[in-house]
C-alpha cells in the first residue's frame, strides 16, 4: 500500500509560519502526499512553493468550530480557490446541528458545495464526530449524499476526540461508495493509518504525515 498518497500533509496551528509552510510543502513533494493542507492566509504561498508539483493544496472553511454565517463560508472557498487551493475542508454548523436546524445545515452545506463545484474543486465537509451522536451523524451524511460532497471528514482535531475507527465505519455504512471519507484528528503512525484504511477511508489528515510513512 503506498500510504503517503492517502494523506493530507497538515499544518494548522494558529502560529505557524511561512518557514513552517515551506517545510510542509517540501516535505509533500519529497514523500509524494496527496495534498498539503494549510491555513487559508497561506493558500498562495503553498501554491507557489508546490509550482510543478503533483501535491495538491487544501485548505480550511470556518475552521474550527463552523459556526460563522453561511456567506462567509462562501466567500472563504471563493477566495481560497481563486489563490489557487484545489480542495477545501469546510466545518459543518454544529450549533445548527444541535438545534436540529436541518433546513440551516442543509442549506449551508449545499451553498458551500455549490461554491467549490463550480470552480472545479472538491469539498470536504467536517462532521466532528466526537461531539455528534450516531443520529446526527447519520442525518449529515445523508445531507452529504443529497448535496453531493466530495468527501464527509470526521473531524478538525481541536474540538472534542479525533477520528474513531467506530466513526469512521458509521460513515462508510451510511454513504458506502458514494462519497469519500477522510479520518483526521490523532492518527500518528503507520498502524493507525492502515487500519483507518481498511475501515473505509480514502483520505487521512495528518501532522505525523513522515512517522506514518517512515
Amino acid at each position: 500500500m503506498n500510504l503517503a498518497s492517502y494523506i493530507d500533509h497538515t499544518i494548522l496551528k494558529a502560529d505557524c509560519t511561512a518557514k513552517d509552510i515551506k517545510r510542509v510543502c517540501d516535505e509533500a513533494a519529497q514523500y509524494g502526499f496527496a495534498a498539503v493542507c494549510v491555513p487559508p492566509f497561506y493558500v498562495k504561498y503553498a501554491v507557489s512553493a508546490l509550482e510543478g508539483k503533483s501535491v495538491k493544496v487544501a485548505t480550511v472553511i470556518g475552521f474550527p468550530m463552523g459556526y460563522t454565517t453561511t456567506p462567509s463560508k462562501v466567500e472563504e472557498i471563493k477566495r481560497a480557490i481563486d489563490e489557487g487551493a484545489d480542495e477545501v475542508d469546510a466545518v459543518v454548523n454544529l450549533c445548527a446541528v444541535k438545534d436540529g436546524n436541518w433546513n440551516f445545515v442543509t442549506n449551508d452545506v449545499d451553498s458551500m458545495c455549490t461554491a467549490a463545484h463550480m470552480k472545479g474543486k472538491s469539498i470536504k465537509i467536517i462532521l466532528e464526530t466526537g461531539l455528534l451522536t450516531n443520529k446526527e451523524i447519520a442525518k449529515l451524511c445523508e445531507i452529504a449524499l443529497q448535496t453531493g460532497v466530495d468527501f464527509v471528514k470526521t473531524s478538525t482535531g481541536f474540538n472534542g476526540q479525533g477520528a474513531t475507527l467506530e466513526a469512521v465505519q458509521l460513515i462508510k455504512s451510511l454513504v458506502g461508495d458514494k462519497v469519500r471519507i477522510k479520518a483526521s484528528g490523532g492518527i500518528r503512525t503507520r498502524w493507525d493509518a492502515e487500519r483507518f484504511i481498511d475501515a473505509g477511508a480514502s483520505r487521512i489528515g495528518s501532522s505525523s504525515s513522515i512517522a506514518i510513512v517512515s
